[in-house]
């Protein structure tokens, strides 16, 4: 009788450094049970990753999981898989760092389980060719990655039932596509089916069927504890697999040495289907949909996908300045580590290299703010380690667009301005308390939100018989609650942004973004330069009624023992009479610890004619001070996003937007000061 090897493997990851409650959560309703379940059939046989980060917490937190991992390692049960230790997106991280990270994996693996992984997941399943050869200098001989990969190589699914050869540069790596049809079987359909599936590559002899996927699918997505554990899906299924002797469970590592390789295979970057729709920017992801519809669902999946795709992963720097801006800080940082020196600062780059902060998709990602504030967090620590205590002015043009980034570093606070956008600030550092006051995000179009704005549901509910549906297909209610939040800036939520108005900016308009703009300086480049004492960006730009207006504006930074001293100056051939708009925006840890101008924080509040704006953030036990020379009304609002989540949708506070407006006509000169004190 022909066999199908079954190739079964789970990858298990939560954010470096995320909640504690998560971290407990996912073992009891997702690590706990499956290892239980999996440790009563030690002939089932499957491959685990688990980053290296969170199975330093299971070992100190969890012993008992720990234990049940390494019992079943040390019987023959599991295949260890390596991966960069933090979790990162390899191919975004430079080589060197790839490797360190690789290494520290395999060495931990090596230590608590005496196993030397030979295949290696790729975090995202995010491919590039270039990574074969420092894959091949860490000892790894095979990865996985999804059938979609190849299929965009222009394989047919029929032949994707064993492993691939590749090669960079004459250096080797097998490549395994995981089966989509058992990504969306398992744990979703029921045993029967699910084994139907299974057997349905029992093609010849050394056939495989090849599924690596999320452990969170069993226990933590939506409906699944229930159906896997308490419905006794997991236990049927392994059950059913060990009964059927057309299906015996392998090992990759056993596979790859015991059978040929099917062919070679160059495949392009890319990473599975859903995440190249998401990097895309929201019209193009929409339009994307449109063609997959007019193809019709039985085409697109025989014929479609190997030429109607997404983009690719890099894509999410491109639609994300946050994003970018994080991933190019990392970069400057990782130049710097043999001017450091190894040790506190290698690890912090390493955790700020993980993936989660970066991007977004049917998770959170990038839009929770606990996890870019873990980001700034190691990036601080490693500029405190990077300058010890120093105080420098300097520039740089990392993130590729030909502007300065000028960063001013004082012994309390570090502040980066961009030259590409407005010469504002895009980072507002705490070093004692390793806090981003400017860890904004912008309020932006998603492909989801068009149907919000159409009202009903997401999509229809599909019915599934005797299983449970995926989260990618689950249909979430909409309320005209949920509607109104959806709001758009076209401009990014830096701080220092300079907006020329009317009489008409009020709080509803600025909180809209549907004041009126009449100036070009919020979100166009400036000039730049920089000494010692002073940084200076400047515009020569126009206010627009539609007839242009000649208008000049000036901005100086000067570095003071609290802060900064500013000194803005604004003139114009007009002689209207109109409002020159300084708008900040500010992140906090905890918005709920927060005074503003002597009253607690609420979602929207003003003040008339002062000269400061006080910001008491209880939670750091910090004063933000931001003085004028010249007194002005101060309206303030919650900047909240609505994002896509496993469990629909999230509405996240951002940070605060502050506008302080000034009247004046052809010329405004203010100045003042930005400063940080302890409460």
């Amino acid at each position: 009788m022909a066999k199908t090897s079954l190739l079964f493997g789970i990858h298990m990851h939560q954010p470096v450094d995320n909640f504690r409650w998560v971290i407990d959560h996912a073992v009891e309703v997702c690590y706990k049970p499956f290892f239980e379940v999996a440790s009563q059939y030690p002939q089932f046989r499957f491959s685990l990753h688990c980053s290296g980060w969170l199975m330093e917490q299971i070992a100190q937190f969890h012993p008992e999981v720990y234990a049940l991992i390494k019992t079943l390692v040390e019987g023959g049960s599991i295949e260890l898989f390596g991966a960069g230790y933090y979790e990162p997106i390899l191919s975004t991280i430079p080589s060197r760092d790839r490797i360190a990270q690789i290494e520290r994996l395999n060495k931990s693996i090596r230590s608590g389980f005496s196993q030397t992984p030979k295949g290696v997941w790729l975090t995202e399943r995010v491919w590039e060719s270039s990574l074969i050869r420092d894959l091949y200098r860490c000892g790894i001989e095979y990865t996985v990655m999804d059938d979609y990969h190849f299929q965009c190589a222009g394989f047919d699914e029929a032949v994707l039932d064993g492993y691939y050869m590749s090669e960079e540069g004459g250096e080797k790596l097998g490549l395994f596509p995981i089966s989509k049809k058992l990504r969306y079987a398992l744990p979703f359909l029921n045993v029967n089916k699910a084994i139907e599936a299974i057997t349905s590559y029992c093609r010849e002899n050394d056939s495989a069927a090849i599924i690596f996927d999320d452990a969170e699918k069993f226990g933590m997505w939506p409906g699944t504890y229930e159906w896997v554990y308490e419905k006794g899906w997991l236990v049927r299924f392994i059950e059913a697999v060990l009964a059927d002797p057309s299906i015996e469970p392998m090992h990759y590592g056993e596979y790859f040495r015991t059978r040929r390789p099917r062919g070679i295979a160059y495949l392009p970057n890319t990473s599975y289907y859903e995440m190249g729709e998401w990097s895309l920017r929201a019209d193009d992801a929409l339009k994307l949909e449109e063609f997959k519809q007019e193809m019709g669902h039985q085409r697109y999946e025989e014929e479609g996908v190997k030429f109607l795709k997404g983009g690719i992963w890099k894509n999410f720097f491109v639609k994300y300045p946050e994003s970018n801006r994080l991933h190019k800080r990392m970069l400057e940082l990782s130049a710097q580590r043999e001017t450091v020196g190894e040790g506190e600062f290698d690890i912090n780059l390493y955790k700020l290299q993980t993936n989660d902060p970066l991007w977004h998709g049917v998770f959170g990602g990038l839009y929770l703010p606990n996890l870019r504030d873990n980001a700034y967090r190691y990036l601080i620590r490693c500029e405190d380690i990077r300058y010890r205590g120093k105080q420098v002015v300097v520039s740089d043009q990392n993130e590729l667009d030909g502007y300065d980034k000028v960063k001013i570093v004082m012994p309390k606070v570090i502040f980066r301005f961009d030259a590409a956008y407005g010469g504002q600030m895009v980072e507002f550092d705490s070093r004692q308390e390793c806090f981003n006051w400017q860890n904004t995000l912008t309020r932006r179009k998603e492909a989801y939100h068009c149907q919000i704005l159409e009202g009903g549901k997401t999509q229809e509910a599909r019915a599934v018989e005797d299983g449970i549906d995926t989260i990618h297909n689950m249909a979430v209610e909409i309320d005209d609650s949920i509607r109104e939040t959806v709001i758009y800036d076209w401009y990014l939520k830096n701080s220092f942004i300079d907006h020329i108005s009317d009489g008409s900016f009020d709080l509803q308009r600025f909180k809209r973004c549907d004041f009126r703009e009449y100036g070009d300086f919020a979100n166009q480049p400036f000039e730049a330069g920089y000494t010692q004492e002073k940084v200076t960006f400047s515009r020569d730009g126009g206010l627009y009624f539609p007839e242009k207006a000649f208008a000049r504006l000036e901005k100086h930074y000067i570095p003071s023992v609290e802060g900064i001293g500013f000194e803005i100056t604004f003139s114009t051939d007009d002689e209207r009479t109109l409002n020159y708009v300084l708008e900040h925006n500010f992140h906090f840890a905890d918005y709920k610890a927060l005074r503003i101008n002597g009253a607690d924080a609420e979602e929207e509040g003003m003040s008339v004619q002062t000269d400061r704006l006080e910001i008491i953030d209880g939670y750091l036990n910090k004063r933000l001070l931001l003085r004028f020379s010249q007194p002005c009304d101060i309206y303030y609002f919650s900047l909240k996003t609505l994002s896509q989540s496993e469990k629909g949708f999230d509405l996240s506070t951002q940070g605060i937007s502050f506008a302080a407006v000034f009247a004046f006509s052809k010329t405004i000169s203010i100045r003042g000061e930005l400063e940080v004190f302890d409460v």
